[in-house]
């Protein structure tokens, strides 16, 4: 082999060697290594074991720590409002008027705020200070009620209601700035009771204090008003008939009413929304049981003089509907049910009033023991037409009581059942249900007085007798308010007046049939009837002697009847519009009759006037006269 070979595979040989050498001391570098990492690792477990309680009682410490500083805090938060508390404690116990009102109240705000915040804390230990908190703010507050009434007593004094009625002027209310101030204090005494009370139902000082206060000024106010309304609806004459306005119960109610208003202006702004209704109720307790009182009164003595003092107990219903009204439309419905419950009395004895004067009428139209000899009226009937003209007035209160009634239910002879049924028609029209009562009030008055005439001497005394009453009645619907609301009877007097006054003509019939001219058909022709001039004295001589004593006798016949009846109609008491009617009916039967029979007889004597006693001009003179 050659050299060169021989060399080249002995330095491979030693190249291997030196690898494999290296190789080796690798290996053993690994393993001391591996040796050096599993030693790490097992000295890292234990040195992990051993931190790992001393990390979490570190953290523990930490949360403890933690928890501690929230525990002081708590704590500082707690004893916090206790010193706020304490701090006010100076300012309440010094009062406001030596600390000023504003930052008096500001004060006692806190101190509520505080009492409230531990209240709310529920800590034993604080039971003692909140007990301390509250006898001291108990006492800021009752300062703030001395204040509270102070106020009001300023603006208190009783007023004049009649001042403010007459001159159209609104009754005065708290001033603008008391009013802001009595809220801010009641606000705090409110809010003071809430905290400090540990009743259910708490009562609040300030709302006694006020309606208290403000209860005597109104009360007081209207004291004389309520004596006045009923010593005005007393009379000295017991048969007039009350007329609207006598009482003062108007004026009264409305000045009731506008203090009320007033009032209630003044409540809304002080007291929370709600306590304006137990606030405003409360106040005006006082003053309504007085008118309430008032009421009362008044309704007894209608009750006494029921048939000429009912028109006052339809002027209460009117003036307290109205009242009523106004008073809901400012107030709402806070005395409405005070206003029902008073009125309903009344409303009673309206009711019954209604039937009343309907009976009283018919009643003393029946029990009329001598009617007069000269047929004039009487003075029922001129009554009954005031009545009815007074009622008029009454329009409206009167119509919502027939309502109750029903149409017809005012009679009392209509059956209990028929009456209800149409009972409380709210739609009946008022005007109309007026109309039937007035008529009925009529029907019971004329329908009376035509069967007591019937024991008068005369017919015709009995007719012009009706005929002057239905002409009052007529000349009372005519020349009042009546005239509107009864135009529908208008037919039903037309009947009775003609009915009346064709019974006193009928006693001038007979003396007209006197001059009724006998014909006879085969004798000589018949004078014209017409307006052609007649020859008397060619009809007198045209006749026998006995037609002629005949025609004589009619004259005579004539003359004594017609005597009689102008002297009778003289003597009697006649109404301006049955005279003027019964002289028309009278002229309209005689002077035609007369003058025709006068025209063909007239010469019967010759012009002597021994048989005919008027020529035409002078009967129609005398005729003329009985107008």
């Amino acid at each position: 082999m050659p050299d060169v070979h021989r060399t080249a595979l002995a330095e491979d040989s030693a190249e291997v060697e030196v690898l494999t050498a290296n190789i080796d001391k690798l290996d053993g570098l690994r393993k001391k290594i591996q040796g050096s990492l599993n030693r790490l690792e097992t000295n890292g477990k234990n040195m992990e074991d051993a931190i790992r309680p001393v990390y979490g009682n570190t953290s523990g410490l930490q949360t403890m720590n933690g928890n501690i500083d929230h525990v002081i805090d708590a704590i500082d938060r707690i004893f916090e409002p206790v010193e706020g508390a304490r701090r006010e404690e100076r300012i309440v116990k010094a009062g406001p008027r030596q600390v000023g009102l504003p930052d008096y109240i500001a004060s006692l705000e806190r101190a509520t705020r505080s009492l409230a915040e531990l209240k709310n804390s529920n800590f034993q230990c604080n039971q003692q200070a909140m007990s301390e908190i509250e006898t001291w703010l108990k006492g800021g507050t009752m300062q703030m009620e001395d204040i509270f009434r102070d106020t009001l007593r300023e603006d208190a004094r009783p007023v004049e209601p009649l001042h403010f009625i007459t001159k159209q002027l609104p009754f005065p209310k708290i001033p603008q700035e008391k009013v802001t101030l009595l809220q801010t204090i009641n606000t705090h005494i409110m809010d003071s009771v809430a905290q400090t009370s540990t009743q259910g139902k708490r009562e609040y000082p300030s709302v006694k204090i006020y309606t208290d206060v403000r209860g005597e000024y109104i009360a007081i106010s209207l004291r004389n008003l309520a004596s006045a309304s009923v010593s005005t609806a007393r009379k000295t004459s017991p048969d007039t008939l009350y007329r609207r306005g006598t009482s003062g119960i108007g004026t009264y109610a409305n000045c009731l009413a506008g203090l009320y208003v007033s009032e209630y202006e003044n409540v809304y702004i002080i007291f929370p929304r709600d306590e304006w209704i137990r606030v405003f109720t409360t106040t005006c307790n006082s003053s309504f049981s007085e008118f309430n009182k008032t009421l009362r009164e008044l309704n007894n003595h209608i009750k006494s003089n029921i048939i000429t003092d009912c028109y006052l107990a339809f002027e209460i219903i009117e003036v307290i509907q109205k009242v009523s009204v106004d008073l809901e439309r400012t107030t709402g419905s806070a005395m409405k049910v005070q206003l029902s419950d008073a009125l309903k009395p009344i409303r009673d004895t309206a009711k019954a009033a209604v039937t009343m004067l309907l009976e009283d009428t018919r009643s003393r139209a029946q029990s009329l023991a001598v009617l007069p000899s000269d047929a004039s009226t009487i003075p029922l009937t001129a009554e009954v037409m005031r009545r009815l003209q007074s009622l008029a007035g009454f329009l409206e209160p009167l119509t919502s009581v027939m309502r109750a009634l029903g149409d017809g239910g005012w009679s009392a002879s209509s059956s209990s059942a028929a009456s209800s049924n149409k009972a409380f028609d709210v739609g009946a029209d008022g005007p109309s249900l007026f109309a039937h009562y007035a008529s009925d009030m009529l029907d019971a008055l004329v329908g009376s007085l035509e069967g007591k005439a019937k024991q008068m001497k005369s017919r015709g005394v009995a007719g012009i007798f009706i005929a002057n009453n239905v002409a009052v009645i007529d000349r009372g619907i005519r020349t009042s308010e009546l005239a509107s609301l009864l135009s529908g009877l208008a037919p039903k007097v037309e009947m009775w007046r003609k009915k009346s006054v064709q019974a006193y003509v009928d006693a001038w019939k007979e003396c007209s049939i006197l001059l009724f001219d006998v014909q006879y058909t085969n004798r000589a022709p018949r004078p014209p009837s017409t307006a052609a001039t007649v020859d008397s004295a060619a009809m007198i001589k045209s006749m026998s002697s006995r037609d002629r004593d005949g025609v004589k006798e009619k004259f005579r016949q004539f003359n004594t009847s017609f005597d009689d009846l102008v002297s009778k109609h003289k003597q009697l008491k006649m109404e301006r519009e049955v005279r003027s009617m019964v002289q028309t009916e009278i002229t309209r039967l005689i002077e035609p009759m007369y003058g025709r029979f006068w025209d063909r007889y007239h010469e019967v004597d010759k012009g002597k006037g021994k048989h005919v006693k008027y020529d035409k001009q002078t009967l129609t003179s005398i005729l003329q006269s009985l107008g």
